[in-house]
């Protein structure tokens, strides 16, 4: 094969790989999609940093997550579990049972404590302290969560647990 011809194929085959690497990238092969942290104040203008996604449960009900902080560094940690309204009506007090592996915990459920939950007439969110979970927790390891009324398994995948680890730390 000439120079010439070895060129071009070279050529082309480095173009098909990044034209590949690009496409990947599109359409999210590259990396899984993050939730991210967002930073806003509340209602009554208090900073909260938040976590927000949805996840569907074994029997494919779609539930929203949203692991948050009020204020600076050190305060409150919450986990306001969202289903569908009308849908759902839960319980209160019900705690949060969480498993990985062998690990248990058992989050307690503050919603009556939260005046704006407790007046939502669709009863359809709980909220629970999140920070045992976080302060027991080393790693990013996935979580299997059991709302008693809600769900029997909901997987929480290791890159949500990332960004609620990084709750007690981020920045306003």
């Amino acid at each position: 094969m000439s120079s010439g011809l070895q060129f071009r194929a070279l050529t082309l085959a480095l173009s098909l790989l990044l034209a590949l690497g690009a496409l990947a990238g599109l359409i999210g092969l590259a990396s899984p999609a993050f939730a991210q942290i967002h930073s806003h104040p509340d209602e009554n203008g208090a900073p909260v940093v938040r976590s927000l996604e949805s996840l569907r449960d074994l029997d494919d009900q779609s539930w929203q997550l949203v692991g948050y902080r009020q204020g600076p560094p050190g305060g409150p940690l919450r986990l306001r579990i969202v289903g569908y309204p009308g849908k759902l009506r839960l319980d209160h007090p019900t705690p949060l049972a969480v498993r990985s592996g062998v690990f248990q915990w058992e989050l307690a459920d503050l919603t009556l404590a939260n005046p704006q939950l407790t007046a939502d007439a669709r009863a359809a969110a709980a909220e629970f302290d999140l920070a045992p979970l976080l302060a027991d927790l080393d790693r990013d390891r996935p979580l299997r969560l059991r709302l008693r009324g809600g769900f029997t398994d909901l997987l929480v995948p290791p890159y949500v647990v990332a960004e609620w680890r990084q709750l007690p730390d981020a920045p306003l």
